[in-house]
């Protein structure tokens, strides 16, 4: 149950003006929030295995760096489109925001199905669209990170066509690289560990008992996966896990790593020998404490949401849960951490690799969870905090939080020349 790439911008810039108005912004500055600073549509010639030239169509859209350089994952995907990648870059602003960390907002991603790519013509396309961007990325610029179906591999390609064009090793223009090249430790886990701490906090918040509570998570890929893993060890019940294909569901609870060791065996997380296959769907309606939808945007709607049981969402994709279904959610007090902070544990630990790079130094992993997790509390307190003030959900309040930063760093530069 997707939703169309225009109706995701649509659904975004609707939560903005709704923000704006609350904030009682300008209107010029409402203007200014709106429309991307750059957008940039590529055509992307790659040689193919068999000899044959097939033209793929990127993207990168840069939305706002006024307070710091743009920082947004890259995607590879069949479904990638200008509305959606817009969308995200806009998200992006306010994930930085909410987190409070110097960066901006961009997003990039490039329209293919890189599950019938090999490895080499992978490659091709990601030094050649990286080629096509070198003089709008950079370390004080644009920063791309992984996003949907591209990984570290990816991210090392990046940043070794960046170096060769630049002339000299540039760790610090992509992040979610590899440890082995100036790679941060955590970051493969860091997103997950953030939707960790959400639901440890919303835990506390909402009065509920974190070891022992039931949670159901859609998408079992590094998100997923790792949230799965690391609420488990906290002592939470993970009782059902999906991914493209389906989804199994064990009431006495699933163990993550077993569960992966089954999936990388057969493709998919369905057949697991100790739980029962269910629908995705199913999933999303089952009567737990924490649901975590970590897939894809666009899968709490209309239709869906008022059969939603669990007692709080986590959401650890970006736009699970469209407008319409969040209405419907807050009437029935369902609680939502929203994506902008949720998952926004990612970029908080791109942001330690890249002050790790630029400064030539590496954290060790318990200083990097230690503040990670340090800065992912202070943000939901303040997210809880603007949701109070302003009498309004944790989206709302997150949205608040982060559009009125950027405003202030906004009216702050001024528009020159």
């Amino acid at each position: 149950m997707n939703v169309s790439g225009h109706q995701f911008l649509e659904d975004v810039l609707r939560q903005l003006d709704e923000a704006a108005e609350i904030l009682e912004l300008d209107d010029s500055i409402r203007e200014f929030l709106r429309a991307p600073k750059r957008t940039v549509i590529l055509s992307i010639p790659v040689r193919m295995d068999d000899g044959s030239i097939k033209v793929f169509t990127g993207y990168r859209v840069q939305h706002n760096n006024a307070r710091g350089p743009f920082k947004g994952g890259i995607r590879y995907h069949p479904s990638v489109d200008l509305d959606e990648v817009t969308a995200l870059a806009i998200l992006m602003t306010w994930k930085t925001a909410v987190v409070d960390i110097p960066f901006g907002g961009a997003k990039g991603g490039v329209k293919c199905n890189p599950k019938e790519m090999s490895r080499s013509e992978l490659e091709r396309l990601t030094r050649r669209y990286t080629a096509a961007l070198f003089d709008v990325i950079g370390p004080h610029i644009d920063i791309p990170a992984p996003d949907v179906y591209t990984d570290e591999q990816i991210m090392a390609w990046i940043m070794d066509t960046y170096s060769q064009l630049k002339g000299e090793p540039t760790p610090e223009v992509v992040t979610g690289k590899p440890i082995s090249v100036g790679g941060s430790e955590c970051r493969k886990e860091a997103t997950a560990y953030g939707v960790s701490v959400c639901v440890r906090e919303a835990a506390r918040e909402y009065g509920l008992e974190l070891k022992g509570a039931s949670i159901a998570i859609q998408g079992y890929g590094n998100v997923g996966f790792n949230a799965a893993k690391i609420l488990h060890d906290w002592g939470a019940k993970i009782v059902a896990v999906s991914d493209s294909k389906g989804g199994i569901i064990n009431r006495d609870g699933l163990n993550p790593l077993k569960v992966m060791e089954h999936k990388k065996r057969t493709g998919s997380v369905i057949n697991y020998e100790d739980a029962e296959n269910i629908a995705n769907e199913e999933l999303l309606t089952l009567d737990i404490d924490f649901l975590i939808p970590a897939a894809i945007e666009g899968q709490i709607t209309g239709k869906n949401a008022d059969k939603i049981r669990a007692k709080v969402i986590v959401e650890g994709a970006n736009g699970p849960t469209t407008p319409e279904a969040d209405r419907i959610l807050q009437e029935r007090d369902v609680k939502v951490v929203p994506d902008i902070l949720a998952n926004a544990g990612g970029v908080t630990v791109s942001y330690f690799e890249w002050v790790q790079n630029v400064q030539k130094f590496r954290w060790e992993r318990d200083e990097i969870l230690m503040r990670l997790d340090k800065r992912m509390v202070k943000s939901f307190k303040d997210t809880l905090e603007y949701s109070k003030r302003y009498e309004t959900g944790m989206r709302m309040g997150a949205l608040l939080l982060a559009v009125k930063r950027v405003a202030e760093a906004v009216e702050s530069l001024g528009i020159w020349p």
